[in-house]
């Protein structure tokens, strides 16, 4: 198993930055791809981002592609979540997710993460 805990949330301004980083702890972090989601109220979770255990794959959504940049560090056990220009329909809570079926294309769903931080908090005002 491994235990994830997202950190880096608040309130910025539109056109504003913040960096999310998620810890991994338990197994070792290598052995999973690692995503990022969002939930915003009343809404589903939706893929954000995700990158290869390596670090050599990456993908992310069209709604925040060219704006946020996903990323890690395998020898701090960290993931990162780069997030430029943003919008208020950013605004949402933030969750790092660990796969550990490695093979294959990036995934994008809810389903096909096994583990999952709790949360941090993105506001993002107008």
């Amino acid at each position: 198993q491994v235990q994830l805990v997202e950190s880096g949330g608040g309130v910025v301004q539109a056109g504003g930055s913040l960096r999310l980083s998620c810890a991994a702890s338990g197994r070792t972090f290598g052995s999973y791809n690692m995503a990022w989601f969002r939930q915003a109220p009343g809404k589903e979770r939706a893929f954000v981002a995700a990158i290869s255990w390596s670090g050599g794959r990456t993908f992310h959504a069209d709604s925040v592609k060219g704006r946020f940049t996903i990323s890690r560090d395998n020898a701090r056990n960290t993931v990162h979540l780069q997030m430029n220009t943003l919008k208020p329909e950013d605004t949402a809570v933030y969750y790092c997710a660990a796969d550990e079926r490695v093979v294959g294309p990036l995934r994008v769903g809810v389903r096909d993460y096994e583990y999952w931080g709790q949360g941090t908090q993105v506001t993002v005002s107008s």
